[in-house]
């Protein structure tokens, strides 16, 4: 291999040349780079807000078609409750003997309790009422004095 001093001082300068003109042209493209790079970090940011947005607004139809079937639910419990309530009221005679089926039901059923609130008579209030009107005691002080 021969070395020629001529035509590496010519390489030489080339190369240079070459890295002055790429480092030419990375001065002269940097301000537009980053402007470019800002407007798609822009974008980006821009795409990400709305599909969080369009996440949001799924999850609320979500959420309210949920709210919806569970109205439907407890509007479909409140009928089936309405039912029984008349048909066991169609089986029983009057209100007072349904209201006494449910409180016996309920003392079964342990998930009430029972307070027992003595009277004159020393009967249940649920009894009272059966034998008759109660009477109302006169006023204890005369009014007007």
């Amino acid at each position: 291999m021969n070395y020629n001093p001529k035509q590496m001082s010519k390489q030489v300068t080339m190369l240079v040349v070459v890295i002055i003109v790429l480092l030419g042209l990375f001065v002269g493209i940097r301000p537009y780079y980053r402007v470019w790079s800002q407007e798609m970090e822009g974008r980006a940011e821009f795409a990400k807000a709305e599909q969080n947005r369009k996440i949001k607004v799924e999850e609320a139809k979500a959420n309210l078609e949920a709210e919806k079937l569970n109205a439907e639910a407890e509007i479909e419990r409140a009928r089936g409750v309405a039912e029984a309530n008349r048909i066991i009221g169609e089986g029983l005679k009057g209100n007072e003997d349904y209201i006494k089926y449910l409180w016996v039901k309920g003392l079964n059923d342990g998930s009430g309790e029972v307070i027992y609130i003595p009277t004159e008579a020393n009967i249940p209030i649920l009894e009272a009422s059966r034998l008759g009107k109660p009477k109302i005691a006169p006023p204890l002080v005369e009014e007007g004095k």
